[in-house]
């Protein structure tokens, strides 16, 4: 059945966590009466992220490979709704770049990781 991974000691887990932690930081800034709204949507992928790697890590490779892409479909969902609440100016540009960079080198490292599954 092939080894479980230990998810608490994988890079991706911990930078998933991370930006699920800076963006926890980011809404607070937001609008109350976003709450319900785009920012609960944002929130919801942030700790998706880590979720899924987290919840996936017990599988199979196989499995944890599905699990892998949802966390992905979910940064992917992020980093357009980042862009809504950019144009809304919730945040301003330097806070986008940042969490872009961020996201960005996860779904590299996750990709890589993933791919690493089929060896």
């Amino acid at each position: 059945m092939g080894r479980r991974h230990n998810y608490k000691n994988l890079l991706i887990w911990k930078l998933g966590l991370e930006i699920a932690n800076d963006v926890s930081d980011i809404l607070m800034e937001f609008p109350k009466h976003e709450r319900y709204d785009l920012s609960s949507q944002i929130s919801n992928c942030s700790v998706s992220m880590p979720s899924n790697i987290a919840e996936g890590s017990g599988r199979s490779n196989k499995s944890f490979k599905n699990f892998l892409n949802y966390s992905l479909g979910s940064s992917f969902e992020l980093g357009t709704q980042l862009l809504i609440a950019k144009h809304r100016k919730y945040i301003n540009n330097q806070t986008l770049e940042k969490l872009e960079e961020k996201i960005a080198e996860w779904q590299r490292m996750t990709m890589g990781f993933q791919n690493g599954l089929d060896k």
